[in-house]
C-alpha cells in the first residue's frame, strides 16, 4: 500500500470518528451553540477538534450528579440547616436566587473586605494558627511556591497540635502539584485528597472543575474569594503582577453552608462526611446568602445568579471579572439593567492570561460598548477578582466569571451580602479600582488590525467552552 493511500485511509477514519463525535456532541452539549460549534468543527477539521473534543467535550455526567445531590439531602436531614429563616424584607428581591440554590439569608453576620492577596492570606494564616478543633480548606490550585510552602507549614502545625486538617485542590487546577507536597501533609496528619467529579482518573476529562475558594476555621470563621494558593495571588510574579484580587472574610451563621459545601465535596471524594461544627452567633449587621453552584445543579445556577443579580439593580452595577465573555442570558440582562437607566459598568484586565479567552471578550467589549455598558481596562496589572456591587446595599464576592465555564461547567461559590455600610466599604474599594483603569471605546475594536479581528471572531465561536 502505498503512502498516499495510507493518507487517504488515515483521513477517512479521521472524518469518521469525527461524525460519530459530533453526534455525541448534539446529544450531550448542554446548549445549542456549543453543540454547532462542536459539530462544525469535528465535522470540517477533524484533524483539529478531535482531540480537543476529548478533553472538553463532556457536558453532561450522571453518577456524580446522583450522588452529588444525595450528600446535599443526606446533609438537610441530618437537621444542620437549622430553622427556615425564609426571606428577610432588606433581600426579597433575592427570593428567587435563595430558593434556587437553597439556602437562606442569615442575619447578622460580620464581614471583613480583604481587599488584596497580602490582606487575605494575612488573615488566613492568623486564623489558621488560632484554629483549636478543625480546618476546612478547599482552593482550585495549590503551587509549590513561597506561599505553598508557607500554607503547607501552617496546616502541618496545626494537624501536629491536634487539630483536624481537611483540604481538597482540584486536580487540574492543580496539576503542576508534586505529589512530595501532597504526601508531606499527609505523612503530617493532614486529610488531603483531589477532588474530581469521576473516582476513577480521567487524563481526558478537563471539564467539571472544582473553581470554589472556602477556608472554615472551627466551624465559625469563614473566608471565600478569588484567591488560589500561589505567589502570584500576591502579585510576585510577572508578567501579570501586580494582581489584582479580592477576599471576604465572614463570622456568624452562614458559616454553616460554607461548611455544608465544603462537606457535600469532601463526602464525593472519600465517602464520609468531616465535622460540621456549629457557628457561633454574630453581632452584626449583615444579611448573607452562600450561593454554591456547579454542572450537577437542576438549573444553570451560575448563570442565573449573575441574571438575578443584574435584574435587582435598579441604580447602579458594577461588576469586576478577568473574563468578559456573558451568554446570551447575561448579556441581555446587562442591557436591559442599561435601558432601565442603570450605571453598568465592568472592570476587565488589560492583559491576558488566557490569549484565546482575551480576544473572544474584546469582541463581546465592543458589543457591549455599543449596548451602552461601560467598560474599564485595570492598568497596574492583572485583576483576577469577582465582585459584584449592586445599588447601595448589595455586593458578592466569590470565585464565580464571567464566562460558560463557570456559567456551567465548574463548580463555584459565592457570598452575597445586603447590608449599606459593607456595600460602601466595597463601593470605596472599586472606585479606587476604577480610578486605576481606562475606559475602552470602540476604537480598541475598530482601529484593530484586520486580522487581529478576525481572530477575535473565530475565538468567540468558542465560547461554550472557554
Amino acid at each position: 500500500m502505498s503512502l498516499p493511500q495510507i493518507f487517504a485511509i488515515l483521513a477517512m477514519l479521521l472524518h469518521a470518528a469525527g461524525i460519530v463525535a459530533a453526534m455525541h456532541a448534539v446529544m450531550n452539549t448542554r446548549t445549542s451553540q456549543g453543540a454547532f460549534a462542536w459539530v462544525l468543527g469535528l465535522t470540517l477539521l477533524p484533524y483539529v477538534t478531535l482531540v480537543p473534543y476529548l478533553y472538553l467535550g463532556r457536558s453532561h455526567f450522571s453518577g456524580y450528579v446522583t450522588l452529588h445531590r444525595a450528600h446535599r439531602q443526606r446533609l438537610m436531614d441530618a437537621d444542620m440547616r437549622g430553622e427556615d429563616l425564609g426571606v428577610p424584607e432588606p433581600c426579597t428581591k433575592y427570593a428567587a436566587l435563595a430558593r434556587m440554590v437553597g439556602n437562606n439569608f442569615h442575619p447578622g453576620q460580620q464581614l471583613e473586605l480583604l481587599i488584596d492577596g497580602e490582606a487575605a492570606f494575612e488573615a488566613m494564616f492568623a486564623a489558621i494558627a488560632r484554629a483549636e478543633q478543625c480546618v476546612l480548606m478547599q482552593f482550585f490550585i495549590f503551587h509549590d511556591d513561597n506561599l505553598g510552602r508557607r500554607m503547607q507549614q501552617a496546616l502541618l502545625e496545626r494537624a501536629a497540635a491536634g487539630v483536624q486538617v481537611f483540604v481538597l485542590f482540584d486536580g487540574i487546577g492543580s496539576h503542576a502539584l508534586p505529589r512530595h507536597y501532597v504526601e508531606t501533609l499527609r505523612k503530617g496528619g493532614v486529610a488531603i485528597f483531589p477532588f474530581a467529579t469521576q473516582r476513577r482518573s480521567n487524563r481526558f476529562q478537563l471539564n467539571f472543575r472544582n473553581h470554589r475558594k472556602i477556608v472554615v476555621v472551627d466551624g465559625w470563621l469563614g473566608f471565600v474569594g478569588g484567591l488560589n494558593v500561589g505567589d502570584e495571588y500576591l502579585g510576585l510574579k510577572p508578567p501579570l503582577a501586580p494582581w489584582r484580587d479580592t477576599h471576604l472574610q465572614l463570622s456568624g451563621p452562614a458559616v454553616l453552608d460554607l461548611q455544608r459545601s465544603f462537606a457535600v465535596d469532601w463526602h464525593w471524594v472519600t465517602g464520609d462526611l468531616p465535622p460540621m461544627l456549629p457557628a457561633r452567633p454574630a453581632q452584626g449587621s449583615v444579611h448573607t446568602l452562600i450561593a454554591a453552584t456547579g454542572p450537577a445543579d437542576p438549573q444553570e445556577t451560575c448563570s442565573l445568579f449573575f441574571t438575578v443579580a443584574i435584574n435587582a439593580a435598579r441604580r447602579r452595577l458594577w461588576l469586576t471579572t478577568p473574563y468578559f465573555v456573558p451568554d446570551q442570558a447575561v448579556i441581555s440582562a446587562l442591557r436591559l439593567a442599561v435601558m432601565r437607566g442603570v450605571d453598568v459598568r465592568v472592570l476587565i484586565p488589560s492583559r491576558p492570561d488566557h490569549h484565546t479567552v482575551f480576544l473572544a471578550s474584546t469582541l463581546h467589549v465592543y458589543d457591549a460598548i455599543n449596548a451602552g455598558i461601560h467598560i474599564y481596562r485595570y492598568q497596574p496589572g492583572f485583576v483576577h477578582q469577582k465582585v459584584i456591587l449592586i445599588d447601595d446595599d448589595t455586593t458578592s464576592i466569590g470565585s464565580m466569571n464571567l464566562d460558560d465555564r463557570s456559567f456551567r461547567l465548574n463548580f463555584e461559590i459565592a457570598a452575597l451580602n445586603v447590608d449599606q455600610a459593607f456595600a460602601g466599604d466595597v463601593e470605596r474599594m472599586l472606585v479606587e479600582d476604577f480610578s486605576r483603569a481606562v475606559e475602552v471605546t470602540r476604537d480598541e475594536y475598530r482601529k484593530a488590525p484586520y486580522l487581529r479581528r478576525l481572530a477575535m471572531h473565530v475565538a468567540r465561536l468558542f465560547d461554550p467552552i472557554l
